[in-house]
């Protein structure tokens, strides 16, 4: 396993069950044994023990190999040998006392190098879609529709004209106003004259009817 990958492993399994003062250092330059070596503190042995216990499984269950777990039976000082990595859990008077700081702490690994695991295959991870199915699909979007805010009915407002009330919508229509000049009358047409016929007239007296 990548060691840089290991100690980030080993500091969150101490953080879970809250370890206090974790130190990570560097030991390539002094040991050709491992290369990290992490001291922690538990309050009891209690705490120490579900330390170590706590950093084993984390490093199995990531397909890390733990050597051997030892001290256990006391809880005192209690060491997780991975190989590349060692641990040391001890309780605050037995770090006091030997201080192993003072031994290995030449060259101390900052939390934020230690946690930075290969960012290529961490980034792959977080940044690659996730595939839905279609019908998980579908149901998002039904249930995206469903919690969109409805809109309101827009509100119809009443205009006030000369004697006339009309609702109208978001554009304002205004009946016409009544014209208080009477209209023009216009003059009817005249009739055509109508000719009449001349009356016939009584055919004169001749004078042989005298």
């Amino acid at each position: 396993m990548d060691i840089k990958k290991l100690q980030s492993l080993v500091i969150d399994a101490l953080e879970d069950v809250k370890a206090q003062d974790i130190r990570v250092y560097d030991t390539v330059h002094l040991t050709g044994l491992f290369d990290r070596i992490a001291i922690a503190s538990g309050t009891s042995n209690r705490q120490t023990k579900a330390l170590a216990a706590s950093v084993r499984d984390k490093v199995k269950e990531n397909g890390g190999t733990i050597l051997s777990v030892e001290g256990e039976d006391t809880g005192e000082w209690v060491l997780v040998d991975m190989g590349d990595m060692v641990v040391h859990i001890m309780q605050p008077a037995i770090r006091a006392y030997y201080r192993l700081e003072e031994i290995w702490g030449d060259k101390e690994v900052k939390f934020g190098a230690a946690k930075r695991v290969s960012t290529s295959t961490a980034a792959a991870e977080a940044e690659a879609p996730k595939k839905v199915s279609r019908h998980l699909a579908v149901s998002q979007a039904l249930k995206d529709e469903d919690e969109a805010p409805k809109k309101a009915p827009a509100r119809k407002r009443t205009v006030k004209t000369d004697g006339a009330t009309k609702a109208v919508g978001k554009t304002i229509k205004v009946a016409p106003a009544k014209s208080s000049v009477p209209p023009k009358k216009t003059a009817a047409p005249k009739k055509a004259p109508v000719k009449k016929a001349p009356a016939k007239r009584a055919p004169a007296k001749t004078k042989a009817a005298e």
